[in-house]
């Protein structure tokens, strides 16, 4: 029987877990990382190929809740990539320091840990809280960062970095990082516009759990110069669109398998291409194609007869607060069926200090305005604020729990 172990990942002992896991891999065990509160999956081991491995869960951001098999040998590709590209951007992987802030039971934070193995780095785990501690920052800077003679690496999701930016003890740490890799969702133009003011080596990359995290990777000069997207294919990468324009992926390091309703599916179809959920476009001439994406195509809507991605509209209208002085921390759109249009946006707001309900009409007037000329199928029919609105860990929105939320009885403010 092949070994296989459920491993709970706490984020309160994140260095122990991590040195268990290592100490679970190098014995050739399949590790299932889990996160607090979650259920044991467990695949029969029988089913399993020779070790070792990581399940790591997946998911869409309307839910439904998947587990990949990664063996070591796709991380250790996937790190041997990043080291590539690092060397293109004149980064010496192995003379880095990796810090880390990001949970270990997901791939974003699982990778970063396992680049830092595999060049033989330094590497720093961040609890969750520190981002938001201005004290812990300025520690970290100057009994770390400042002495260190070697490059800085950071892994962050777009709500980590608008954190960051928010202060100047976090500033001053983002200034010090030679690359700043921000995925997880899409990065708005507000944030984008922010990070190249303080001149911020930021470098938008695309990638999932299938794909053992990054395969494209803007660089820093092309984000300072004002490329946008996620840029270029990472070595060992091909990509194209379906049909229906959904990105496709083809690399060796694609899971080898998804477990998802009690059985082993495969990723791939006959040629070896992963579609994954998500819309995207390329642009750039015929030798030097970016990525850009649009939106995920399972929380697109049909509205009157147009498709439209409400992570676009979400983002138009955070940067359209921030250029106005309103002070909104997050937005989401989620659809509702329209007996006319088909589908129509709800949209929840939150802001960055809670409003009464006399000061949220009054912001929520202020909102309208600013998208009073949009097209009808792109507007909300009906507001709510929310003041429990955010992101999970690794910056993704989880739609389907806020939908459920929303269908619980609730006083809307109508259009």
């Amino acid at each position: 029987m092949r070994p296989f172990i459920d491993f709970l990942c706490d984020p309160s002992k994140v260095e122990a877990c991590a040195e268990k896991l290592a100490h679970a891999l190098d014995r050739g065990s399949w590790v299932q990382l889990r996160s607090p509160g979650s259920k044991s999956n467990l695949i029969p081991s029988s089913l399993l190929p020779i070790g070792p491995g990581v399940v790591v869960e997946s998911g869409g951001s309307s839910g439904g809740r998947k587990y990949c098999l990664q063996p070591a040998d796709h991380l250790d590709q996937s790190a041997l990539a990043t080291a590539k590209w690092l060397l293109k951007n004149e980064i010496e992987p192995t003379n880095s320091l990796v810090l880390n802030p990001l949970p270990l039971h997901h791939v974003s934070g699982l990778m970063p840990w396992w680049r830092s193995r595999y060049w033989k780095a330094n590497h720093i785990w961040l609890k969750p809280s520190f981002m938001r501690d201005p004290f812990a920052l300025e520690q970290l800077f100057q009994k770390v960062l400042k002495s260190f003679e070697g490059t800085i690496l950071i892994s962050l999701v777009p709500t980590q970095l608008q954190r960051l930016l928010s202060n100047p003890e976090g500033v001053q740490l983002l200034r010090r990082c030679s690359i700043i890799w921000v995925g997880g969702s899409n990065l708005s133009d507000q944030l984008a516009k922010e990070a190249k003011k303080q001149a911020l080596r930021l470098s938008p990359c695309y990638g999932s759990t299938e794909t053992a995290a990054m395969v494209t990777a803007l660089s820093p000069k092309d984000f300072l110069s004002g490329v946008h997207g996620c840029g270029k294919p990472l070595s060992g990468v091909e990509l194209k669109l379906s049909f229906e324009g959904a990105l496709q992926v083809k690399t060796p390091r694609l899971a080898i398998a998804r477990w998802t309703n009690d059985k082993l599916e495969s990723l791939v179809d006959e040629e070896g291409w992963w579609t994954s959920g998500d819309s995207a476009y390329f642009f750039g001439d015929d030798f030097k194609k970016y990525l850009a994406i649009t939106g995920r195509i399972d929380c697109a809507i049909n509205s009157g007869g147009e498709t439209v991605f409400p992570e676009q509209l979400e983002g138009r209208l955070m940067s359209l607060a921030a250029q106005n002085g309103l002070r909104l921390e997050y937005v989401l759109f989620l659809p509702r069926q329209d007996m006319e249009w088909g589908q129509r946006f709800v949209a929840l707001v939150r802001f960055q200090d809670q409003s009464s309900s006399r000061e949220f009409a009054s912001r929520l007037a202020s909102l309208k305005a600013l998208i009073h000329n949009w097209p009808p199928a792109e507007r909300p029919i009906s507001w709510h604020q929310c003041q429990e609105l955010s992101p999970n860990q690794v910056g993704k929105w989880e739609r389907r729990k806020w939908s459920k939320w929303l269908d619980r009885d609730r006083d809307f403010t109508a259009e």
